[in-house]
């Protein structure tokens, strides 16, 4: 079994510059995300649930994701997106790597979304550090960006 050590709830505000004082455009697209896909989780099209700013495992502190789709019954979050701007997307975008990456906690798919731009970028577990220009989620088969026309 692997296991994790806890990380400091004071790493956890400063890794998420944006935390509660985010703009409205992007708790809009937070928003738009979440209630998007949620009917789409009920009714067993996807089998993973999304939730706005949300842990990504329980029992410890741990990084929180703009959008996570979490597998109740593997307990685990498989997809996470974070949603950005210009100055923030770097930052975003390692985070999103770093955590598939890591293999930590069962992440298989990552998106960062800059409203700035309308730019998706895609990141996969295997992908070595290459991101992808698209909104098309593989597990979940469906287009992201459909939610925010």
């Amino acid at each position: 079994m692997h296991y994790i050590n806890p990380v400091s709830l004071k790493s956890l505000v400063l890794e998420d510059e944006m935390g509660v004082n985010a703009p409205i455009i992007h708790q809009s697209v937070i928003a738009r995300l979440t209630a998007g896909l949620y009917p789409f989780f009920r009714s067993g099209q996807i089998p993973y649930e999304p939730l706005p700013e949300t842990m990504i495992a329980e029992g410890y502190a741990s990084p929180v994701p703009d959008v996570i789709l979490y597998d109740h019954s593997n307990e685990e979050t498989k997809l996470i997106i974070e949603v950005c701007q210009n100055q923030g997307l770097r930052h975003d975008l390692a985070k999103v790597i770093r955590l598939i990456d890591e293999d930590v906690y069962g992440i298989r798919e990552g998106f960062v979304y800059n409203y700035k731009t309308q730019q998706w970028l895609r990141y996969r577990f295997g992908d070595g550090g290459l991101t992808t220009e698209s909104s098309f989620s593989e597990i979940l088969n469906l287009d992201l960006n459909q939610f925010l026309l």
